[in-house]
């Protein structure tokens, strides 16, 4: 080996630790085993199957027409951070001022944000347990560590146990994150636990972070309307608490490719939080922010009819799945936008993924990506008539 060589092996060995050792995204390994068939029907991502409506692509092509693509302001143009402090504080029953909000490429943007601006490397993040897993790489690429906090998986759903929440924490705690409605399991966080988590991180001085990218699936309305979001720690945190909300456009509105998502914050972090965009991204193009405006001041509508579609897909899923002999831990979920299950005979997700896929041409999400090898998650934010096939090719499988 010259020396050149030598040089670049002794720099590849030496990257951070923590950056060399993150998991690869396992969901996408199995996606990847599919490609070149034209009888899949992919229900493994996080993302449902309509595009972008009209009405929020011409906002964008307008913007472009107009002019708005230059830099702009760090935090989000005003017209969007308007937009989304009137949507916020009609949904949530609490005034949101713009001073709160910002504006980022995206909900796992959000994420890192919070992160960047609450850690230290040292530091610890409790987290919920089952949780999308990106988080935990996040913590681990700003040098923190991840303490989980199981939730216990009942048949009336998954249920967290505050106390077990507490006795958690140590002195190197500075955040708690959780995701509600959450990813896999459709948990939902009730508002006297929020309450109650709250009043705890207030007196240790603890962060909270939570994802609330789900919050319009929520199913407590009558069938052909959204009905209220799901609780939010926005109808119950003051204004200078030490809580960050996260959010995104990607689900509710159909934008997953767009990249563009907000984090609510205290006003005080307005400045701070202008620099971590500034030094991250250095902001999100102009012309998706009207879009973004314009998904919020005229997508109610599309709303209604997404979740809507996605209850009725929800029931699909679960009366085809409740009653099949290998099924366990199901639960009807409440809130988001999958079903997350245990399968008899399962302990290696990746291969019941690989094979399920093999035998249906139906794709599933592994439970290993989420800390459980013997379950399963299917996102039925799908057509429903095209869930029924899954359903039909899937039941052989777990007779």
């Amino acid at each position: 080996m010259d020396a050149p060589s030598e040089t670049r092996q002794t720099a590849f060995t030496q990257m951070r630790e923590r950056m060399r050792t993150l998991p690869l995204q396992n969901i996408a390994d199995i996606a990847k085993s599919g490609f070149g068939r034209d009888d899949i029907i992919p229900l493994w991502f996080g993302e449902g199957d309509l595009t972008t409506p009209d009405f929020i692509c011409d906002s964008a092509y307008a913007a472009m027409k107009a002019g708005h693509t230059f830099y702009t302001h760090q935090n989000g143009i005003p017209e969007l951070r308007a937009a989304l402090s009137d949507y916020l504080s009609r949904h949530h029953g609490a005034e949101i001022g713009t001073e709160r909000i910002s504006v980022t490429p995206g909900g796992m943007a959000a994420i890192l944000a919070a992160i960047q601006m609450v850690m230290d490397a040292g530091d610890e993040v409790l987290v919920f347990d089952p949780v999308w897993p990106n988080v935990r790489g996040a913590v681990r690429m700003m040098g923190g560590d991840v303490r989980s906090v199981r939730m216990d998986a009942t048949e009336g759903g998954f249920v967290l146990d505050l106390d077990r929440v507490e006795a958690a924490m140590t002195a190197r705690t500075k955040a708690v994150f959780f995701a509600s409605p959450g990813n896999p399991t459709g948990w939902i966080m009730p508002p006297e636990q929020q309450a109650a988590l709250l009043d705890l991180c207030r007196r240790r001085g603890i962060w909270i972070i939570a994802d609330e990218v789900y919050t319009r699936f929520h199913y407590s309305g009558p069938a052909g309307a959204a009905g209220p979001a799901a609780p939010s720690m926005l109808s119950l945190a003051d204004a200078e608490d030490l809580v960050l909300v996260v959010n995104s456009f990607s689900k509710a509105w159909c934008m997953t490719g767009w990249r563009l998502g907000w984090l609510t914050h205290p006003a005080s972090l307005v400045d701070t939080m202008a620099m971590v965009v500034q030094y991250n991204t250095s902001g999100v193009a102009t012309f998706l922010q009207h879009a973004g405006a314009t998904a919020i001041r005229e997508g109610e509508p599309f709303v209604d009819f997404l979740v809507d579609r996605c209850r009725t897909a929800r029931d699909i899923v679960c009366d085809s799945l409740e009653n099949l002999p290998r099924i366990s831990g199901l639960t009807r979920p409440q809130g988001g936008m999958y079903v997350y299950f245990r399968v008899e005979g399962v302990s290696d997700s990746r291969a019941a993924c690989a094979e399920i896929l093999k035998r249906t041409g139906v794709g599933l999400a592994p439970g290993f990506a989420f800390g459980d090898d013997d379950f399963l998650r299917i996102c039925y934010c799908n057509d429903p008539k095209r869930l029924e096939t899954a359903m039909e090719r899937l039941r052989p499988v777990f007779m």
